[in-house]
This record gives structure tokens, sequence and C-alpha cells, in this order.
């Protein structure tokens, strides 16, 4: 017995309308096309589907076995096409994010929280896994965003301008490097260097300045928390860099101060990463639209 949603639909339809002749006007077809569609159905069964000569028009027990069918598969049809619609119109689909910078979440937890109020039919995730291996893993479409400062040339790939920053020395108050006007390779030596845990050559400071000068800082210590690297700096344990907008908002205490890094500053600039054919998708301009709308609200604390 080979059974079409077309076969679902009618059982459902008869059903629902009690007779054929209001059932064919459901289905949009004449009712004698909706008979023959019946009596291919039966034969093809070897039952009867319906009890004859009842009014309004019953269901019998294999009629009745169809309709539990109908029912269960017919609304997963219509919620997949819906899906489908959806994915069609831009309304739904899967944004994965990757982040080469790590102080960006501190950014970009207010821009998902935005973002899912309007878009609850898009799936969100981050993917902190894959920071590294975050460009390879967009063109292979196992992430859909990646924020980063460091486009490249790479085929169907877009780097999308998000926002400017700088990178600022973060010292104590009470730290000598607090009495320059700003802060030099060399100034480094001998200091301990607090940083996130990661790649030397994620980290403004080494790959803008220090790598290269050929400058190393007498230690290194790692922090996964900007509130603790503020705390470590306020205690005098250390110093760092930090973008300039994660120390206005984190705004841990008072007791450390910002200098530019070199006397002209250094200034860096955050991408967002897309594949080059879903640049158009809604949600996608969306997201990216209130990341910058994020972004000025940090510039102006």
């Amino acid at each position: 017995m080979h059974i079409e949603f077309r076969h679902l639909r009618t059982i459902k339809a008869i059903h629902e309308a009690g007779g054929l002749a209001k059932a064919a006007d459901q289905l949009h077809i004449t009712q004698s096309a909706l008979s023959h569609q019946v009596k291919g159905l039966e034969d093809q069964a070897g039952v009867e589907l319906f009890v004859r000569r009842s009014k309004p028009l019953r269901l019998s027990a294999a009629g009745l076995r169809l309709l539990r069918l109908a029912e269960q598969v017919l609304p997963q049809i219509e919620a997949t096409l819906a899906e489908f619609t959806g994915l069609r119109d831009g309304k739904s689909g899967r944004m994965h994010i990757a982040i080469e910078c790590h102080a960006c979440f501190e950014w970009l937890f207010p821009v998902l929280e935005e973002f899912r109020r309007s878009w609850q039919d898009v799936d969100v995730d981050i993917r902190p896994g894959l920071a590294f291996d975050a460009l390879p893993a967009l063109m292979k479409e196992q992430v859909d965003l990646v924020v980063s400062s460091d486009p490249e040339e790479i085929p169907g790939i877009d780097f999308i301008e998000l926002f400017d920053y700088q990178a600022v020395f973060v010292a104590s108050k009470d730290h000598p490097l607090a009495q320059k006007d700003y802060i030099d390779a060399k100034d480094f030596r001998g200091e301990t260097l607090i940083t996130y845990p990661v790649e030397r050559t994620r980290l403004d400071v080494f790959s803008q300045l220090l790598i290269p000068n050929k400058v190393e800082p007498e230690t290194v210590r790692q922090a996964e928390l900007t509130a603790v690297i503020l705390l470590l700096v306020a205690s005098n344990r250390g110093v760092s860099v930090l973008p300039d907008w994660v120390v206005r908002e984190v705004k841990y205490s008072s007791d450390y101060i910002t200098r530019p890094l070199t006397k002209d500053g250094i200034t860096r600039r955050l991408y967002a990463a897309i594949r080059s054919d879903e640049r158009d998708k809604p949600y996608m301009k969306r997201l990216i639209e209130l990341a910058r709308v994020e972004a000025r609200k940090l510039q102006q604390a």
C-alpha cells in the first residue's frame, strides 16, 4: 500500500467535513476527483475506509487508523514546511559564533540578549573552543560568524567593520609607569604582564608592540576574567593592556590608571567575518546592526 500525504489530508478533510462535497471544497478539487481518490486508496488497502450510507459520512475502523496517522504526521509536515519558509525568508536559521577576541565576551552578551528577543527562531550559540581555528571553521560552515581583529583575504568570506578601539596600558596608580604620559615597548622590560589565557599572537600588546620591538616582559601571568586582571593590577601585582572600552565597561576600581601605548596610540578594529552568501540574511544584518549599536554605547560610556 502506497500512502501519500494527499491521502492523509483527504481522510482528515472528509472526517472534519462529514461528507465528500464539503471536503472537496476544502481541498479545492472536484467531488468526482475526491471519490476516485478514496476508491483508489480503498483498493490499495483492500478494506473500506468509510461506513457507506451514513450521514454524516463516518470513518470505518481502518479509516480511523489512517486518521490517527494523519493527525500525527500532518502537523509535523506543516511545522517542517514553516521552518523551510522561515529559512528561505531569513526569519530563522543558525547563528553559531566563534570569538578570536577574548575580551569581546563583555561586549557580545548584551548584543545576543537583545537579538534573541526579536529572533527567537534563530539558534544562537557561542563556540569559544573554536576561537583559534575560527576562520577555517567558518569556511567549513561549522560556525556562522567570527569576531576578529585580523582580517584576511579569503574567497567567499566577508569582513564587516564593527568598531575601532584603542589598546591601553593599565597599571596601579602607585606604579612608577603611572607618571608617564604614554608607554613604549621598552617600558615592559622587568614588568609582570597580566593577560588573558590566549596565544600571544592574538594579544594586541604582543602582536602590535612587543613582538615587533623584540621586547619580552619579565613575567607573563594569565587570568581568565577582566575583573580579576583589574584586581591584580590595582593591587600592583603587575600591569596589563586591555581594550579601552573594556576598562570603561568593567569599572572595577579607581586604584588603577590607563595610558596610551606609544605616543600616537595603537588603534585596532573589530570585524564580523561571515560567509559572503549569508551577508544579506535579515537576522545576520540585524545582529551586526545591534553589535554596532552596543559598540557605540561602550565608546560613549
